[in-house]
């Protein structure tokens, strides 16, 4: 199969795509299978599974170790070993400072070295300006897990990243498992354990940046862990988005990003947190040069092109959010929200003026607002006013709220089939009328399974029905703007839609070559660009149609091979050093006769000679003309690796920039995606009265240069088909014209 599907494949296109390569395998999708496939690799060499790392020790330690304590006033490390001691009683550990020349800090015991401890440690703090002296004392008194904080590392430049580089592999060698350097004391904070229900789990590359998501006790929201991974030496985001998902208390997991250390590793960790189910919403910084260059300076890590980071979030479902206030808020709805029964919204308001900014709003965001039907308006009406308008938004008028009517109101249109969540906008107080509102939303909620959301638009916030009525239950999802409750809801509903059914990429991508592989090898010239001719020929050796053509180097040639091709042909110059032709006159279409042929060969020699151009010979080829233009291609990503890209093509794709990108593997669902995400799709439907042109042909090629992708790996520095002609439904797709370059 060519990569993985997770939709199905028609019976024509499976059989093509089949007869590619590999046969299809059956998906598995069980938690044991993800063990018993731990070490496998896909076709080019990358893993298929991650290990997760056991962390229960380092959260909850037996022991903990304190290197370099202190206990003497206005020295920093007297400041965190205090915090350390207090923490260390909180979670019911025995901390045994270590130092040198004290006896005791804080009253407790001192060892001289980590030798000299009492007992094996499950965790050493490592409060020293070098901790990579350390590390050999740590392995040898077998320590699980050690955190450094000391910084000067890989955010500070190259001579911090050799260091960084030293000290990772000084971890690797001890065997044991390292949170740093450059990181903090936010895994040692003071966590509420008195909040109940789904947790979130926060995951933060600067520190700071957490502080919003950690506040979110204060509104009765429970986080069960924070992991602030600094420079990430050893232990990185993935590591622990892999442990939180296995966690039954953790129902979101929240992340701010900096820098991702291994694009592979990251995918796995999303994929196993899909499996799951358990939603991860993220703030990745870098979507602007500043913000890139900024993120390196801070953390020293490879930020990646931020096109194809956003859309390998999204392939695996990482919600993807820009303000910290977006995260804690999308964090907070998806870890408490039960799976919705369906996907309409309602928007109910006592303001006819608040319900249609919002569902403008809203409508724009992509939510739907089905209109309800004739027979639940004629009941709403029973207690709102004939003149106003229920078919969504509901528009109640505002007196109905203040009785027994309001609570009527809501059950009804919770009771609707369509409705799977109901948001009420409140700009701003009005008591008592808004009291007996809140009170009603929180009562509704309370006997419905299907979300309740409220925004409070007052900039006060310190209203009785917000402060006790809204934020006292847990079951009304509480916003302070529009903006956030829609990116919110969105959000519930995109990862409910995509974990239902959600079959792993990793659980069908290729294992063993394809006899397509011992073909394109055999076409790699390593550091060259390959001619057209020859990249055409790597791309017959994964099925891909191209035209009729011939290379000849002799006008006479021409003109035989334009007979067997069949007029009108195009003539093309081909050679290792072009790519592109048509800026230098080297491409003549539209040749309907063999005096033509003749000229044009003379032509294009002539330009070549000219322009210093080596020349393997001259394409005559079939012209083919009616169609949408596309291009597919093949870039390197230097954190994801191989990536595959499709968008509308011709001499125009440079200035549309209009594409979409995957990394591999995927599967025919998410080709199709991609096709959706352009904003030239309607070109692939028909219009003005055209025809709508073959798409099954088009994800088809998508799906044989992802194999070729995973087959030739890091053999293949680009590919380029541009354009590849997608003809009229049922007559495939052709690739006009190919580049390629080899590593």
């Amino acid at each position: 199969m060519l990569g993985s599907t997770h939709g199905t494949l028609t019976s024509d296109l499976r059989a093509r795509v089949v007869a590619c390569g590999e046969q299809p395998r059956q998906a598995v999708h069980d938690t044991a299978s993800i063990t018993a496939t731990d070490g496998a690799m896909d076709v080019s060499g990358r893993p298929l599974y991650a290990p997760v790392p056991d962390l229960d020790r380092f959260f909850r330690p037996s022991s903990v170790a304190v290197v370099g304590a202190s206990d003497s006033e206005g020295r920093p490390n007297t400041g965190i070993t205090r915090q350390l001691v207090d923490w260390a009683e909180r979670v019911g550990a025995r901390l045994y400072p270590v130092h040198p020349t004290r006896e005791h800090v804080f009253g407790l015991r001192c060892s001289p070295s980590v030798a000299d401890l009492p007992e094996e440690v499950d965790l050493a703090v490592l409060l020293v300006g070098d901790p990579l002296p350390v590390i050999g004392e740590l392995a040898e008194a077998k320590v699980k897990f050690a955190v450094a904080f000391a910084s000067g590392y890989a955010e500070t430049g190259d001579a911090g990243a050799v260091a960084q580089t030293r000290l990772a592999a000084a971890v690797e060698r001890a065997g044991l498992r390292l949170l740093g350097p450059n990181t903090n004391l936010n895994a040692f904070e003071r966590f509420r354990d008195d909040l109940t229900g789904p947790a979130i789990a926060l995951i933060t590359q600067s520190g700071h940046q957490g502080r919003p998501v950690f506040t979110l006790q204060e509104l009765g929201v429970r986080l069960s862990h924070w992991a602030p991974t600094g420079n990430e030496a050893d232990l990185e985001t993935s590591d622990f988005i892999s442990y939180f998902a296995e966690r039954p208390e953790v129902g979101a997991i929240a992340c701010y990003v900096e820098g991702l250390k291994d694009g592979r590793s990251f995918l796995l960790a999303a994929d196993r947190a899909a499996r799951r189910g358990v939603p991860v919403v993220a703030v990745k910084v870098g979507r602007t040069e500043t913000g890139a260059r900024t993120a390196a300076s801070h953390t020293g890590k490879l930020t990646g092109a931020d096109q194809v980071v956003d859309a390998a979030m999204r392939q695996f479902g990482v919600i993807r959010v820009d303000g910290l206030d977006e995260l804690q808020d999308t964090a907070a709805l998806l870890a408490r929200a039960r799976r919705p029964a369906a996907d309409g919204v309602v928007v109910y308001s006592i303001s006819g003026g608040t319900g249609a900014h919002f569902s403008d709003l809203a409508c724009a965001a992509g939510l739907r607002l089905p209109r309800l039907s004739e027979t639940k308006q004629a009941e709403l009406h029973t207690w709102i006013p004939e003149y106003l308008n229920v078919a969504n938004p509901v528009d109640n008028g505002g007196h109905p709220v203040g009785d027994w009517r309001g609570r009527k109101i809501i059950d009804a249109i919770l009771a609707d089939p369509s409705v799977g969540v109901l948001i009420c906008p409140i700009t701003g107080p009005f008591p008592p009328m808004s009291d007996r509102l809140a009170q009603d939303l929180v009562d509704a909620a309370e006997a419905t399974d299907k979300l309740v959301c409220v925004v409070w638009g007052s900039p006060v916030g310190t209203e009785t029905a917000y402060r006790e009525t809204l934020l006292g239950s847990s079951r009304v999802a509480t916003f302070r703007t529009f903006g956030n409750c829609i990116t919110a809801v969105r959000a519930f509903l995109d990862h409910h839609r995509f974990t239902t059914g959600y079959r792993s990429p990793f659980d069908e991508a290729p294992r063993t070559p394809s006899p397509s592989f011992r073909k394109a090898q055999a076409l790699m010239r390593p550091g060259k660009q390959l001619s057209e001719h020859a990249a055409k020929q790597l791309l017959r050796a994964y099925g891909i149609r191209v035209p009729r053509e011939q290379l000849v180097t002799s006008a006479a040639a021409a003109v035989r091979a334009a007979g067997l091709v069949g007029y009108p042909v195009v003539m093309k110059a081909s050679g290792t050093q072009l790519a592109h032709k048509t800026e230098l006159g080297l491409v003549k279409v539209g040749l309907t006769s063999a005096s033509q042929v003749r000229d044009a060969y003379r032509d294009l020699t002539d330009i070549a000679r000219y322009e210093g151009l080596d020349l393997d010979g001259i394409l005559v080829c079939q012209m083919v003309e009616r169609g949408v233009e596309m291009v597919v291609g093949v870039t390197q990503d230097a954190l994801f690796g191989p990536t595959v890209t499709v968008g509308l093509g011709g001499v125009l794709v440079e200035v549309l920039q209009d594409v979409a990108v995957r990394v591999p593997p995927f599967g025919e669902d998410q080709a199709r995606a991609m096709l959706g995400e352009l904003r030239g799709r309607a070109l692939l439907e028909g219009i003005r009265g055209g025809p709508p042109v073959d798409v099954d042909a088009l994800v088809e090629v998508v799906l044989r240069v992802q194999r070729m992708a995973l087959e030739l790996g890091d053999e293949l520095s680009e590919l380029d088909i541009n354009p590849l002609m997608v003809l009229p439904r049922g007559q495939g797709a052709v690739a006009l014209d190919a580049l390629a370059v080899c590593r």
